[in-house]
């Protein structure tokens, strides 16, 4: 019998996964991550243990904890407030699923000497023809999760399942009811995990190790001053509401420049583009892009976007370029570009950067 290791938030996902896996005849145990703990003492959405033991307890399952508050911190936390202060974008999830989710699940499943580790993800684990490993796109789009699963390595891939790729949410809810799992209502987390309280502007001016920039100029492309800003965190790359200032056509934020303390401000028709550069690049069903291959692809640029037809390149040795067919919309720095194969697998991403 195979041992599983189940990353558990306390949520109706990971419960069900457990459950179907135990169905399935794996020896499982439940782990929770301890990520994070605020000044006030609450708790990170994605690591409420009390929930995440009662689950454990119904499924009669063993379950742990483990502490990785200080490497989520140091990982995630800290480079997010870092990002928004350089006038990025971040997308805190990415990181954390690479860095700090799966390394210590696995160090779990190697002290327990378990096979695998799964979470309640909603995608599919591919192996390819090639040896490689990738995610593919679960079967109902409304909760695909693989944009947040692209920067996992092989050896992470190799080692993990996600029985959750075929299902609608409703079905594991439904599926949650009949097992008797008391969650199974329980509202999906929508924010940030991490900030438990206020908004991430307040979150940033909290723990930001330093003195944040204060009001500056809102310009145009052409460099003209069209009002005061009140601080560049509050603000991101096609954003209308919020700005504190009124035009007589629909402005949009289209640039954010830290060096100078500026927001740039256009109309919706300035924030289309046909081609986006990202780095810090990671490649599942392919080992990398060759110089001179142009690989068609479809390309999200944010993870509620659907994606659009491009050709991908090596811009340089680091960097990719993405030649949209269509104008994407408020492409920004700090997220991410994910690349899809024709079998909705992923071919890989990295982050979006301005050049």
């Amino acid at each position: 019998m195979k041992k599983v290791v189940v990353g558990m938030s306390g949520g109706v996902d990971s419960a069900v996964c457990a459950y179907l896996l135990k169905k399935e005849g794996y020896d499982v145990i439940g782990v929770t991550l301890r990520t994070w703990e605020s000044t006030d003492g609450n708790e990170s959405r994605c690591c409420e243990i009390d929930d995440a033991r009662n689950i454990a307890y119904k499924l009669d399952i063993p379950f742990q904890t483990y502490n990785c508050i200080k490497e989520f911190d140091e990982v995630v936390a800290k480079p997010f407030v870092k990002d928004y202060v350089n006038g990025m974008t971040p997308n805190p999830c990415i990181e954390c699923n690479k860095c700090v989710k799966w390394t210590k699940m696995l160090y779990a499943a190697d002290v327990l000497e378990a096979d695998f580790v799964a979470t309640g993800h909603y995608a599919t684990i591919v192996k390819l023809d090639n040896g490689r490993y990738t995610v593919k796109k679960a079967d109902f789009a409304a909760k695909d999760q693989t944009y947040m699963l692209y920067r996992l390595t092989q050896e992470q891939l190799s080692r993990t399942l996600m029985p959750l790729g075929k299902y609608s949410k409703e079905e594991v809810r439904n599926i949650a009811k009949e097992a008797g799992i008391h969650v199974a209502d329980k509202p999906d987390s929508q924010e940030i995990c991490f900030i438990t309280s206020g908004t991430y502007a307040d979150y940033i001016e909290e723990n930001f190790d330093g003195e944040l920039k204060g009001e500056g100029d809102f310009v145009d492309v052409n460099g003209n001053v069209l009002g005061r800003h009140k601080g560049i965190i509050h603000y991101t790359v096609g954003q209308r509401k919020g700005l504190g200032i009124a035009f007589g056509v629909p402005m949009f934020v289209k640039e954010i420049r830290p060096e100078s303390n500026e927001v740039v401000l256009c109309e919706d028709e300035a924030l289309y583009t046909d081609r986006v550069y990202c780095n810090t690049l990671n490649f599942l069903s392919i080992e990398g892009i060759k110089e001179g291959e142009r690989i068609p692809a479809r390309v999200k640029i944010r993870y509620r976007h659907e994606g659009e037809s491009a050709f991908i390149s090596m811009y340089d040795k680091d960097t990719v370029l993405i030649e949209f067919e269509k104008k994407v919309r408020a492409a920004t720095a700090g997220q991410s570009a994910v690349f899809y194969d024709a079998n909705d697998c992923v071919i890989g991403g990295g982050k979006i950067v301005l050049l």
